[in-house]
């Protein structure tokens, strides 16, 4: 059983008592007639070839409070674009496919490079950036939800529990963070673990308790793939188009939104999926690059709320995080053992000292050209340089869609 501690940033919404996903999932269907839900499926053709997409699928089919299902994809070909239709097509309900990586997108996004707005590199990031876009276009839905394609533990109840917080009007939510436990016979989820949490631990004890840095230590699982937000929101957020995905999101969260409208919420006692590798050689893949773009996506949001970096403030922040992510190395070795888990203080400890490279490398960058960023522009500064795009990106996905 859940605990029900409350941080006071946000509202979290635990798991508690008996479930009765039927119930939440019948009060989801009366609720989507006025507050219609699309679900937002970023995915790889790969993922059709895998175990946990076509479980997702099989699980979807019986899911009847959705209006439409969105699945985005990129590096796909086009013999894969088409058997993706066909497998969706057995879907009980409407299903479009954002083809990324087609001829029709790509020349949106030419246009938008022409009129120098940039978005990215083809990954997660724009991908979801450009399904959040089709969305805004169809004008009929009000609450968007989105989760990986890679969870192999997915079931109906953890759609249902992402959904409600802002399906049920009278919650009054705009944002929903979705958290887990990643246990199975060991711990996982390291980057959350080893690298994030003590480096905001870390931030706070050098600068203190700033407002954005209580919010983000707020979260459960702030680098979880599953949220929900609503149709006004997803206009006005700006979206990192690389690995800082997941924590830009929160940024602009904090943003955009009064923090009594944020909530995350517990989606399921078991999650599993794939594993990043630590690529602790290599800081254009793995978890040292998603290691480097978060801190680098944390240093920029930091510095819009007014902090003032030195090379002394990167010193002691690097030298700060080592320290405190050795201690919990130590803490998650006592929680594994009174839980009998499997342990490896070795890799643990070969992941922080990767992590701290991260952040090193990070701060070097960030000092050499602080203003860069890989951050999309939002949807309302799109329609203010192109005002009828969002009609074009209907039709090119219709298009590709016939």
């Amino acid at each position: 059983m859940s605990d029900f501690y409350q941080t006071g940033a946000i509202s979290t919404l635990h798991r508690i008592g008996k479930e009765n996903i039927p119930a939440l999932e019948e009060e989801l269907y009366e609720f989507n007639k006025i507050r219609p839900i699309t679900l937002i499926l970023p995915a790889l053709f790969t993922e059709f070839e895998g175990q946990a997409l076509p479980k997702i699928l099989k699980e979807l089919e019986e899911v009847n409070y959705l209006t439409k299902i969105v699945m985005v994809m990129n590096r796909t070909n086009a013999m894969q674009f088409r058997e993706a239709k066909r497998i969706l097509s057995g879907l009980p309900y409407p299903v479009k496919i954002v083809w990324s990586s087609g001829e029709r997108i790509g020349k949106l996004y030419n246009k938008l490079e022409r009129e120098g707005l940039q978005i990215g590199e083809d990954g997660k990031g724009r991908s979801v950036w450009i399904a959040l876009g089709y969305v805004i276009s169809q004008h009929h839905s009000e609450v968007i939800a989105l989760h990986d394609c890679d969870i192999l533990s997915y079931d109906r109840k953890l759609l249902a529990r992402l959904c409600y917080p802002l399906g049920n009007p009278n919650l009054g939510y705009e944002f929903c963070k979705g958290y887990y436990s990643r246990v199975t016979d060991r711990m996982h989820g390291r980057v959350t673990r080893l690298f994030f949490i003590p480096m905001i631990q870390s931030l706070i004890k050098i600068l203190g308790h700033l407002p954005i840095l209580d919010y983000l230590s707020s979260f459960r699982y702030p680098l979880a793939g599953e949220f929900s937000l609503d149709i006004h929101l997803a206009r006005i957020n700006r979206i990192p188009s690389d690995w800082g995905l997941e924590i830009g999101m929160l940024s602009e969260v904090f943003r955009n939104c009064v923090q009594s409208r944020i909530c995350q919420v517990d989606l399921t006692d078991a999650y599993e999926h794939k594993h990043q590798e630590l690529s602790p050689e290599d800081a254009t893949k793995g978890l040292l690059k998603m290691c480097i773009d978060i801190t680098k996506s944390v240093f920029r949001t930091l510095a819009i709320e007014g902090v003032v970096f030195s090379k002394g403030l990167f010193h002691t922040f690097e030298m700060t995080y080592l320290r405190l992510a050795k201690d919990m190395i130590r803490q998650y070795e006592d929680d594994a053992a009174v839980n009998h888990l499997y342990f490896d203080r070795h890799s643990e400890a070969t992941a922080v000292e990767t992590f701290a490279r991260g952040i090193e490398i990070a701060a070097k960058e960030f000092w050499e050209n602080p203003r860069s960023s890989p951050v999309i522009p939002n949807w309302n500064r799109v329609t203010s340089a192109i005002p009828d795009f969002l009609k074009q990106l209907k039709r090119a996905v219709e298009l590709d869609n016939k």
